[in-house]
């Protein structure tokens, strides 16, 4: 038996109807980034680190045939070997995630190929109007100017929400969890997803293989509850998230307006456990 949410999210990203039931599981822990060092999780031998942009760049070949690439020394992803650098000497790291550069159908099949073998990536190839209704769309006309609190001042300023872009949205989330089946170790790997882009990611994993580990952290601020209920698909973003086994925020008060909109929206309940915020209840996602 599965979730409804994801029963919901299938159908959006199929275009076909489910006939998925429901699934009781424990929620997540929360912490915040000052306090995650304290976590007693033991090391694991292969993270899989998952973003919207892979730590890539890549560099067409003289002529413009083949590509070259080298890694990003700029990227995000890359300096998060450094918070785990106790561990990374033995760790072997795995990254999923898109290119800036945009490779033709025919050639990408070699470029996977390159990139797994010599850097470990492995690229999710988005068609380019998917691409553009998922991040230009979604994430930037509606997610982004939300978590940072900037609601439209007037109909003209904002418009409707755009159901179609919410599908582009989940559509490109199914296709990040594609590439990843690809790649993981469900019995041993750990699944690391990075912000707002991949909130539904969880869901897409967490039915494929219900227990992997997964964990899941948002470099972007969490709105507060009277803001985030403005958007119409906040209950299935919130019950994705829930289907990590960790969820990482920056500050406390962005963990807060988080447990915030799940009692309020999803009517869960909440504590403090020691040094993290853990829910005591099993819910019905």
């Amino acid at each position: 038996m599965v979730s409804r949410s994801y029963s919901n999210l299938l159908e959006l990203a199929s275009g076909e109807p489910s006939s998925l039931g429901r699934l009781n599981r424990r929620i997540p822990s929360v912490v915040t980034a000052s306090e995650s060092g304290s976590s007693s999780s033991g090391p694991r031998d292969r993270t899989i680190i998952v973003a919207n942009q892979l730590p890539i760049r890549a560099h067409r070949g003289p002529g413009g045939n083949g590509w070259t690439f080298s890694w990003n020394e700029d990227s995000l992803l890359l300096q998060l070997k450094d918070a785990i650098s106790d561990q990374a000497g033995r760790m072997e790291f795995i990254y999923v995630g898109c290119l800036r550069d945009e490779i033709p159908l025919s050639e990408q099949e070699e470029v996977s190929q390159i990139l797994l073998e010599t850097f470990k990536c492995v690229p999710a190839f988005l068609p380019p109007d998917l691409l553009s209704r998922f991040y230009l769309g979604f994430c930037k006309q509606h997610l982004w100017p939300l978590f940072h609190y900037m609601l439209p001042l007037s109909a003209e300023l904002g418009g409707r929400f755009d159901r179609s872009l919410w599908q582009a949205y989940v559509s490109a989330n199914k296709i990040f969890a594609d590439k990843i089946l690809e790649v993981i170790c469900p019995d041993e790997d750990f699944v690391w997803v990075h912000d707002y882009h991949l909130m539904i990611l969880p869901t897409f994993l967490r039915k494929r293989f219900n227990r992997v580990k997964l964990g899941f952290f948002l470099h972007s601020p969490f709105p507060s509850s009277e803001i985030y209920k403005t958007l119409p698909a906040r209950e299935e973003i919130l019950r994705s998230l829930l289907n990590s086994d960790l969820i990482g925020f920056h500050t406390f008060d962005y963990a807060r307006h988080f447990l915030s909109c799940c009692s309020r929206m999803l009517g869960l309940t909440y504590e403090s456990n020691g040094d993290i915020l853990d829910w005591n209840i099993m819910a019905e996602l």
